[in-house]
């Protein structure tokens, strides 16, 4: 089981994001996201968003840094990713 976090590369709000997942289990997802206190409004649906100045803290909390091709494909692969299609209607 591993929390993963993709490099800030998302624009929004002025500022670049991460977006924080794990490769197994939403469970702890969650409690990792509580322990290095994350709020849950940043929850959607399959991930976390961070914003860039939590990344070296959250790494050095443990969540392993990946690039974003291989944070999607594993959480994929993990069966916890929701489709952008499905979105709309899980929200």
């Amino acid at each position: 089981m591993t929390v993963l976090i993709d490099p800030p590369a998302w624009p929004a709000h002025g500022m670049l994001w991460s977006h924080l997942v794990s490769d197994s289990s939403l469970d702890e997802l969650h409690s990792f996201a509580a322990a290095a206190d994350v709020p849950e409004r940043a929850f959607d649906l399959d991930h976390y968003d961070v914003p860039d100045r939590r990344y070296d803290e959250l790494v050095a909390a443990g969540a392993v840094p990946v690039g974003g091709k291989e944070l999607v494909a594993r959480l994929i692969a993990s069966g916890l990713r929701v489709r952008a299609r499905d979105r709309d209607r899980r929200h």
